[in-house]
């Protein structure tokens, strides 16, 4: 039987009453920070520097900034959505938060009632979260390698995670006995984030290259590549950080299936496909340097989209707190979310 409380020691935002706490996972692993924000303007700022980041634990982070905008007012409240909504284009929890708050504000703009609101919807993440780790590891099978791609763990959530939830579970229950972490550049939130969540857990973790992937599939000891989502299509197309698409098409390659994590939150019906989904573009420059070094001769110029979109034909199990879609599509999509 799977222990829920087992592997889950991390917390990366924290409510403390008057301020919003998040851990910096901008100095992890090697300085464990905190960053206090007070205002909405602040949350906008953690957000967009990634501080924070994750699509659920981004929404999460964006309802307190609601909670701390309704201390100034109601004014307050209206003016807070629309920088905080501007904070990160493609992880549509944050619109979905965003939404909720700004429901329960027209029932009831006390930052009590919102506060309390704020915290519904955290609990209910880590919830889902924990309810997603048990069905996710129930398709998993015996003795299994499991490969992962970015952060997907208490990180990037309330909470055990989305994809880290089902490796946490599938640790747990035995079914898993070999996890691999790709770096996931190039902010490496793989290496920087995900070894050092797992670490602190007490999961035994494999680093490797983002190149390495498909060689890796080849030599067998990888059974499942296990992601996130920060937007999933009405057709079940799946937009994640850059780099998932690729592992998509080399697991279909090599018969490894293909797994995605996340919440129903996550799941934006009104967008037909993954052709609709805006694609965040960041600065080139966090190309062209390391750690504020420059490593590439000076002219020369990069491109740099933040996420991919995986096509739903290469998926083979969306896991959701709802249910589980095999070989998603319009239909089975529909039967689940309309």
């Amino acid at each position: 039987m799977n222990d829920t409380n087992a592997h889950d020691t991390v917390r990366s935002v924290l409510w403390r009453g008057d301020r919003l706490r998040l851990l910096d996972q901008r100095k992890l692993p090697f300085a464990e920070d905190y960053l206090d924000c007070t205002t909405p303007e602040e949350v906008a700022q953690a957000i967009r520097d990634l501080v924070v980041r994750g699509a659920p634990a981004i929404g999460i982070a964006a309802a307190w900034g609601v909670v701390l905008a309704a201390r100034r007012g109601r004014n307050a409240i209206d003016s807070a959505l629309p920088l905080l909504r501007a904070a990160r284009p493609t992880a549509v929890n944050l619109m979905w938060a965003l939404d909720r708050m700004q429901r329960a504000a027209a029932t009831d703009a006390d930052p009590q009632a919102l506060e309390a609101e704020a915290q519904r919807i955290q609990d209910e993440d880590l919830a889902a979260n924990r309810h997603m780790g048990a069905l996710g590891a129930g398709l998993l099978g015996e003795n299994v390698g499991v490969l992962t791609h970015c952060n997907t763990g208490s990180l990037a959530t309330a909470g055990y995670g989305t994809a880290l939830g089902v490796i946490r579970a599938g640790v747990s229950s035995g079914a898993i006995t070999r996890v691999f972490a790709g770096e996931t550049r190039p902010w490496l939130q793989g290496a920087r984030l995900t070894m050092w969540e797992l670490g602190h857990d007490a999961i035994a973790a494999t680093l490797v290259s983002d190149s390495a992937a498909a060689h890796l599939m080849k030599s067998g000891q990888v059974q499942w590549v296990v992601v996130g989502a920060d937007r999933i299509a009405a057709n079940g197309d799946v937009a994640n950080k850059i780099g998932t698409y690729q592992l998509a098409i080399v697991a279909r390659h090599h018969g490894v299936k293909f797994m995605v994590v996340a919440p129903a939150s996550t799941v934006d019906m009104a967008t037909a496909s993954g052709a609709d989904i805006e694609i965040e573009m960041r600065d080139p420059h966090e190309l062209l340097s390391h750690a504020g070094q420059r490593t590439v001769v000076e002219g020369a110029v990069a491109w740099n989209p933040v996420f991919d979109v995986t096509p739903a034909g290469l998926i083979d199990a969306i896991v959701t707190e709802r249910g589980v879609i095999e070989h998603p599509d319009g239909n089975s999509m529909r039967a689940l979310f309309a």
